[in-house]
């Protein structure tokens, strides 16, 4: 039984990380996406959830197992593509790895062992959604969430927790340094990303107030705040860059996504928004550009969203969402955007620097109101009927 059982995974497995992803047929003009999600739950070696040893596992029984992949920090070094994904196993506890690719779409391998972060805080239980940033200063660092249950929780509450930004940073993508966490006026902080140049020579951080660690309270949107030491990282003032608005997509909260792309118009940022709905929270990707000299100052901002989740990916373990942490602009203008699907498997979106600011500059912004935006709709239309006359 044993080997014929790990033969039958370990053939499943192989033809999965070789397995060639194909653009779906469907446009918009902005992006396309993928057949095949790029890291699911099965693409996780065999030898990271079964014991191997006939001996000890004769029925080759699952010992370690993991319930999914998703929210991955990206990098491209070398002319190879690296995930650092968040891999939840059964036991709800998450962790990073590194899955590596030589075209960025498939065949993503990780790597043989996880990341084993510096163990500096004793309270930490979780950590997750690693952003990865190649700054100027030569190193790359990894933002992430860490988590640990409240301490001022009323006794009996198991779920009330808190959450801080956490920051490593590291040469190979192995060997990793902890810093100390950010500090910044908000109580607690998630989804914060480092601008990977100085900003008048003080490091820049995208931040995101929150009063609790569901609710963002009076926190107002993504914000920006500086620093001038990465090892002492202390922010005396956030100052607000996307806002919170009232019935659009980011409504109940929105943060940064991955990291800012430089182009000649300004800085592109791929963010998340969560809206209400009868059925629950609802996660967006959009996207909007700041100055370049003023990364605080944001100078185009288009309606809506970029990426939604649609069809099999709105189904997972919390349905309806889709999220960010990393991105991939290489050189010859080629954008890989990598979006989770309902905290469950990775998936692939692909595009160019041209077609993300020609969508952020040219697609009317929302005006915030039904009458308006019908009256942008009808004059698109009228464009149209006009020039077919």
């Amino acid at each position: 039984m044993f080997k014929e059982k790990y033969a039958g995974e370990l053939k499943k497995y192989n033809e999965l990380v070789t397995r060639k992803n194909v653009k779906k047929d469907e446009y918009n003009g902005i992006l396309d996406r993928y057949e095949y999600p790029v890291l699911t739950r099965h693409h996780v070696p065999l030898f990271w959830k079964y014991d191997l040893n006939e001996k000890t596992n004769p029925l080759f029984v699952e010992r370690l197992g993991i319930n999914a992949v998703f929210n991955s920090g990206a990098i491209e070094l070398n002319g190879k593509f690296y995930l650092v994904p968040r891999v939840e196993g059964n036991d709800r506890k998450s962790f990073f790895a590194v899955a590596e690719s030589d075209n960025g779409i498939d065949n993503f391998k990780f790597w043989d062992y996880p990341i084993q972060l510096p163990d500096t805080c004793a309270e930490e239980t979780n950590v997750y959604d690693m952003r990865l940033t190649k700054h100027e200063d030569g190193w790359i660092y990894g933002l992430f969430c860490s988590e640990r249950k409240d301490p001022k929780a009323p006794a009996g509450d198991l779920s009330s927790a808190v959450a801080q930004a956490a920051i490593v940073r590291t040469k190979d993508l192995k060997t990793w340094e902890r810093l100390p966490e950010l500090k910044t006026p908000s109580p607690q902080q998630r989804n914060v990303v480092l601008h990977p140049e100085f900003v008048n020579g003080k490091y820049a951080f995208y931040t995101r107030p929150m009063d609790d660690f569901i609710d963002t309270g009076k926190g107002s949107g993504i914000c920006i705040g500086y620093c001038d030491d990465i090892t002492n990282p202390v922010i005396d003032e956030e100052i607000l860059v996307s806002p919170r608005q009232y019935h659009t997509i980011t409504e109940v909260k929105n943060g940064a996504g991955a990291v800012p792309i430089k182009t000649e118009k300004g800085w592109i940022h791929i963010a998340h928004g969560v809206r209400n709905t009868a059925a629950g929270l609802r996660y967006v990707v959009y996207l909007f550009v700041t100055d370049l000299e003023h990364p605080e100052k944001v100078i185009a901002s288009p309606s809506g969203y970029l990426i939604a989740p649609f069809g099999d990916e709105r189904v997972g373990d919390v349905s309806n969402v889709a999220f960010t942490n990393g991105a991939i602009a290489r050189e010859n203008g080629d954008v890989y955007i990598y979006y989770a699907s309902a905290d469950t498997r990775l998936h692939i979106a692909t595009t160019t620097i041209e077609r993300l600011l020609d969508y952020a500059f040219n697609t009317p912004s929302d005006p915030l109101r039904s009458p308006d935006c019908v009256k942008q709709r009808c004059e698109l239309i009228r464009k149209n009927l006009e020039i077919n006359k």
